[in-house]
């Protein structure tokens, strides 16, 4: 199995040699700095900044962060020199919260070959890696072109089935889930069956990934192991796409919810759970 991972040290040998990956910087937090400012502090040279909301999501409704146009996304992706026959790495601040959102994407419109930065711009800065501040030359465009479905994906009627007959995981934190706070949407609780397992809990102190044991370890706790249907959602398909990621690396199968719980109780038919589950 390959890694959908890639080290900081990987990445500065890589980029050191004569076949260099497209570096896509995808930070990004919600009611955070924009990540377009970071950007322009500092980021890996070459990175091409990459806006979540805009270039990784339709307009939101249904759903926060709805699934993009393929002709959309494949324009934003060459706008930003990504071709199907060049690696692709993505990259944020740290955990990869963010940065999993651009690989799941792209991989979804099947893009072969995206790895996610383990531990982000910290994990690079970390390893010696030098950060350039300002803006990059636009350089010439890639020639991606977005085919859709080469990962599984659910809606909200597959994401209830799953939650009876396999494993549906809600990523978000225990108290969302639960029903007793609930800061961004409307409705508080979670789909009725599915199994909370944080997204949070994937990576250590560091924002580093777990060792693949570990996150076998970790799934197998709510029953999520190999040849076993499962799937991920979280608020708007943003955090749940690091729990798909989490997963691969973990040799897991795993589909997205992408409209998630902001999606979910667009329909007031939709029955919705509290507690514990």
């Amino acid at each position: 199995m390959v890694s959908p991972l890639i080290s900081a040290e990987e990445l500065l040998s890589t980029l050191e040699g004569a076949e260099t990956p497209t570096v896509l910087d995808v930070r990004w937090s919600l009611g955070g700095p924009p990540g377009a400012v970071e950007y322009a502090h500092g980021h890996i040279p070459g990175a091409r900044f990459v806006d979540l909301d805009r270039e990784l999501a339709a307009p939101p409704g249904p759903g926060r962060h709805p699934l993009p146009e393929a002709a959309e996304f494949a324009s934003a992706m060459r706008r930003h020199g990504v071709s199907s026959r060049r690696p692709v790495v993505v990259y944020d601040a740290s955990t990869g919260m963010a940065a999993a959102r651009a690989w799941w994407l792209l991989r979804y419109f099947g893009h072969p070959d995206v790895r996610l930065l383990d531990g982000g711009l910290a994990a690079w800065t970390a390893s010696g890696g030098p950060v350039r501040g300002g803006q990059e030359d636009a350089g010439p465009p890639g020639d991606f072109e977005a085919a859709p479905g080469h990962l599984p994906l659910l809606d909200a009627r597959a994401a209830a089935d799953l939650a009876g007959s396999g494993v549906l995981i809600d990523a978000r934190v225990a108290e969302r889930f639960r029903g007793e706070v609930e800061p961004i949407d409307r409705v508080a609780g979670h789909i009725p069956g599915a199994r909370n397992l944080p997204t949070t809990g994937n990576v250590d102190s560091h924002g580093r990934f777990l060792e693949a044991s570990a996150l076998r370890a970790r799934f197998a706790t709510v029953g999520a192991l190999p040849g076993v249907p499962v799937g991920a959602y979280c608020g708007s398909g943003v955090t749940a796409a690091h729990e798909v990621l989490a997963l691969e690396a973990a040799g897991i199968d795993a589909a997205l919810y992408v409209g998630s719980w902001s999606d979910w109780i667009t329909d007031p038919s939709r029955p919705v759970a509290t507690g514990d589950g």
